[in-house]
C-alpha cells in the first residue's frame, strides 16, 4: 500500500531553514552554480550546522514516539538543490540522528508546487521570494528570519505562537482596520460582528494538526499519569477587548484550540514572546518580529493587506533608487 500522508501532520523544510548555509550562500553568490556545485562535492563530508528551523523540527519530529508503528509527523526536505548538492543536506541529517527520509530537489526551482501534492500544512524556507510565491498560490508557507536564539536541547518540550489576523485567520478585520480609519471604528465592527467567524488563514490547518497530536498526547496522560504533555500552543496578538471576542468565537467555529491566549492591543509582543520564548512563532508583519531575533525563531508569514502595503511601499522605494545602485538579492535556497 502507499504510504498515506493526508492523516499525517506534514511540513517540507528547506535546506535554508534547516540547517545554517550562509558559508554556501556566499560562496553560490560569488561564484556561480558550477562552481557551487563542486564546491558542494567537495564538502561533502563537511557537516552542515543546524539552522533557525532546527529546534522546532527536531521537537516536531521527536512526538512521533507517541506512536512510533505510524509517525504522526512526517518531514519532507523541499529545496531549491540539485540531487548531487542535496547529498550534503541528506548526509548532515542522517548525521544529526533526524528521522528525514524523504526528499525533494529541484535543481533550481522553486518548489512550492509539490505543497498540496504531499499534503502539507506548513512551507518553510530562508527563500523569502519562493515563500511569498507560495503564498500567492494559496499554500501554507513562511519565510524564517535570522535568528540567534538558543534552546536547551536536553528539553523536549515544544512551544508554537501564532499571531492570528493574516497568519491563522484571514485579512478580512485587518482590512477593516485599514479602511476604516479609526480605531472605535473597527472595534463597532468587531464588535457587531463578534459571533461571525472569519474566514480560515494560511496556518489554520497547521492548528488543526497539531490538536490532533495534543489529543494523542491527552489520551497518553489519561492512560499514563506520569506523562507530561510536551506541546503547548499559544496565541499572541494584537487584538484586545472588545475585538478578541471574534478571535475566540473564530477558533471555536473552526473546531482548533490554543492552550494561552495573549491580547495584547498595541503592547509589543517581543515582551511576551521573549518570556514564553516560543521555538516557533508565525506573524504576517515583520515589525512585530523585527525585535525578537536575539531570543526565538521568527517566522513572516507574507499574507494579505498588511504585506500588499508594505510590497508596494517597497516597490515605490525600490523606482527611487539612483542609477548605477542595486539592490541585493534575497539569500538563495541552495
Amino acid at each position: 500500500m502507499p504510504y498515506d500522508l493526508d492523516e499525517r501532520l506534514v511540513v517540507g523544510v528547506s535546506s535554508s531553514a534547516l540547517f545554517n548555509l550562509a558559508e554556501s550562500d556566499e560562496f553560490f553568490q560569488a561564484h556561480g552554480e558550477i562552481a557551487y556545485r563542486e564546491y558542494q562535492d567537495k564538502h561533502l563530508g563537511d557537516i552542515l550546522q543546524p539552522g533557525v528551523a532546527f529546534p522546532f523540527i527536531t521537537r516536531l519530529l521527536q512526538l512521533n514516539d507517541l506512536r512510533p508503528e505510524d509517525p504522526l509527523v512526517e518531514v519532507i526536505v523541499l529545496s531549491r538543490n540539485d540531487p548531487n548538492t542535496g547529498l550534503r543536506v541528506m548526509r548532515s541529517i542522517e548525521h544529526h540522528d533526524l528521522p528525514i527520509t524523504r526528499s525533494v530537489f529541484t535543481q533550481g526551482r522553486a518548489p512550492y508546487a509539490y505543497i498540496e501534492a504531499l499534503s502539507m500544512s506548513l512551507f518553510l524556507s530562508g527563500n523569502r521570494p519562493d515563500v511569498e510565491a507560495a503564498i500567492r498560490a494559496g499554500f501554507p508557507a513562511g519565510h524564517v528570519l535570522p535568528s540567534a536564539a538558543k534552546y536547551d536541547d536536553t528539553d523536549q518540550s515544544l512551544v508554537i505562537a501564532f499571531d492570528f489576523d493574516g497568519v491563522l485567520a484571514s485579512d478580512e478585520a485587518e482590512r477593516v482596520f485599514r479602511s476604516s480609519g479609526n480605531i472605535l471604528n473597527y472595534f463597532e465592527h468587531e464588535s457587531t460582528h463578534k459571533d461571525d467567524p472569519l474566514t480560515p488563514g494560511p496556518l489554520k490547518h497547521l492548528l488543526a494538526d497539531l490538536n490532533r497530536v495534543q489529543q494523542i498526547e491527552e489520551n497518553r496522560r489519561a492512560s499514563d499519569p506520569t506523562y507530561v504533555q510536551r506541546l503547548r500552543i499559544a496565541l499572541v496578538t494584537a487584538r484586545n477587548a472588545p475585538a478578541h471576542e471574534r478571535a475566540v468565537h473564530s477558533l471555536r467555529d473552526w473546531g482548533v484550540n490554543v492552550n494561552d491566549a495573549f491580547s495584547l492591543g498595541g503592547i509589543e509582543k517581543a515582551r511576551i514572546l521573549k518570556v514564553m520564548k516560543p521555538h516557533i512563532f508565525f506573524d504576517d508583519q515583520t515589525a512585530h518580529l523585527d525585535g525578537t531575533t536575539e531570543f526565538i525563531a521568527g517566522v513572516h508569514v507574507p499574507y494579505g493587506i498588511a504585506n500588499e502595503l508594505a510590497e508596494r511601499n517597497e516597490s515605490g522605494e525600490a523606482r527611487h533608487v539612483a542609477t548605477g545602485e542595486t539592490v541585493a538579492s534575497e539569500q538563495e535556497d541552495v
